[in-house]
This record gives structure tokens, sequence and C-alpha cells, in this order.
């Protein structure tokens, strides 16, 4: 889930520091183009070296202090803030926020607050009143399975311009779901092993940074508990954003009607009820599985769930 958390990071990062158009639509085509040198500065930013900001090593850091080590099994919400975490420490991205969701729900007036915050250290003439945010839905849909009422939701989730890909997977395997096609999500999976790329080099090769053929497999196969993405370039197209979930299905964005949501944005802020210097993860409900005889379910890993 760090690898495939890495490449939704990425679409983000990419949307945001390309202009209109210039985003990657195939790697020949990109590689022409002007933007090569953010290109590579982005890519360069997942090596995995200690020093990379968003590197495997970056992150593995800082779910330490979520109370998580190298080697456990990381949650698509745990992976969402980590992702915040490291996109507030590094020093690149001044104008772009990250936004985890809380119970399923986006309170506008939190987005606002903290994509609103001025930036210090810089003459008023230049003072930029939004950031551009990409906004982290964590949500489980369904118990050990998938909910198929939820598979049309997600499907409208897929085709908004603002969604940049759901991380989650299936049962004991992490995969970036990109599409769809008819009844079948569309993917990239991150456990092909390549050999590593030294990124100090000035014309790295790109090729294994992408995946010209993304598999697919059907809905009916993805785990429930999944984290959304959705960027946002500044405060109009968060406004849009709000509006276009509510054209696609209601506040709820659920064709089970209103009463079982994928997730609502909401006005006004969370509320925290308890002490206010709690780190996220005290913040999450664990619920382990019981043990089973069957060699499949003997693993004693724990899942996340979302209390509603």
């Amino acid at each position: 889930l760090l690898r495939t958390g890495q490449m939704l990071l990425a679409r983000g990062l990419l949307l945001h520091l390309m202009p209109q158009g210039d985003t990657p639509l195939s790697l020949g085509s990109l590689l022409d183009r002007c933007m090569e040198s953010t290109h590579r500065k982005v890519v360069s930013w997942f090596a995995d070296h200690p020093l990379a900001p968003f590197g495997i090593h970056q992150l593995v850091e800082f779910g330490k202090g979520l109370g998580k080590k190298a080697g456990d099994w990381y949650g698509p919400s745990i992976v969402a803030h980590i992702l915040r975490k490291a996109a507030e420490a590094s020093a690149d991205l001044p104008n772009l926020a990250i936004y985890v969701a809380q119970d399923c729900t986006i309170y506008k007036d939190d987005v606002k607050e903290l994509c609103g915050r001025r930036l210090s250290g810089i003459s008023a003439a230049s003072l930029q009143p939004w950031r551009a945010v990409i906004l982290l839905v964590p949500v489980r849909l369904g118990g050990q399975e998938l909910n198929s009422a939820y598979i049309t939701s997600v499907k409208k989730i897929l085709t908004l311009e603002y969604c940049i890909g759901i991380i989650g997977g299936k049962p004991k395997r992490s995969l970036y779901f990109v599409g769809f096609q008819d009844d079948h999500l569309l993917y990239l999976d991150p456990h092909y092993c390549q050999p590593t790329v030294d990124i100090t080099k000035g014309n790295f090769p790109l090729e294994s940074f992408h995946c010209k053929y993304p598999r697919k497999m059907p809905f009916s196969r993805m785990d429930p508990s999944c984290t959304i993405g959705f960027y946002a370039k500044g405060q109009k197209d968060f406004e849009m954003l709000c509006k276009v979930v509510d054209e696609v299905g209601g506040n709820a964005v659920s064709t089970s009607a209103e009463m079982y949501p994928m997730f609502a944005f909401a006005e006004g802020h969370h509320r925290v009820e308890e002490e206010e210097h709690k780190s996220p993860a005290t913040n999450i409900t664990y619920i382990q599985r019981k043990t089973e005889l069957r060699r499949v379910d003997t693993n004693d890993s724990m899942d996340e769930f979302v209390l509603l």
C-alpha cells in the first residue's frame, strides 16, 4: 500500500506541477516535451533513497509516528495520513496541501482553512489565498467483501476529472485503481520487481516508472477497504468538485439511496471530541479477523474500519 500510495501521490503531483494538457498521456509523447525536467524531478522524489521526500524510506519513517513499523500491514487510511505528513514535511510543495477526510466526510470549512492558509516569508504582493489540494477519503465499502451496491458509485467516481484514482486492492494484494471497463477495474500493480534506478544521474531512464498496459479484474474481487483520491487546482475547482459529486448521486454519492453513503461533503468543521494533540492513528479503530483453520485466513494482519 505504500507503493500504491506513491502512485496516487505521483499522479496528483504531475497534475499539480505540469500545465494543463502536459500531463503524461504516454511515455513517448511526454519525453519529447519541454516538461521532461519537471517530470524527472517528480520521479526523483519517489526514489528508493533515504533522502527522497516521498521514497519508501521516508514513508516508513512517517509511519513510525502512527504506530507502524517497517514490515507491518499498512491499511489505506494509515497510508493516507502518511502521505499527508510527507507532503507537510516537504519544502518543495509550498502551494499544495493534503486533506484526509474524517469519518468518510470532507468538511468544507476545514478544507478552506487548510488551503486558504497564507504563505509566510514572502511579500504581500505574492500572497496566495488558496493552495491546491489533494483530498484523500478513506472508506469501507462493505464487510468482508465489496457490497455490490457501491459498484455504480465507484464507476461514477472514477469518471470524474478530479479523481486521481483509488488505492486499495484485493485481499492480501495492494493495487492502484485508475479506471474501469464494463464490469472490470483497471489497475496498476506495484508487485513487479525491477532493477533499481540511480536517479542521481542526469539522464536516468524513466521507462520502469511507467506502465503502458494496465491490468483488469472484476469489481467483485475488490477489497472493500480503500482510499479515494481527488485533486483540486484551486478554490473554483474544489467548489466544482463539491457540485459534481452532488450531481453524481446526491451528497451520498451512492446508489443505495442516501442511507449508506460512500462519503459526503459537509459544511462546517470536524469536531474533535478528544484532546487535539492526539495523533490521527488514535482515532482509527481496528478489528481483527478471527483466526480460521483455512490456510488463506491465517494471516494475522488487521483490517481498518471507519466508525460511522
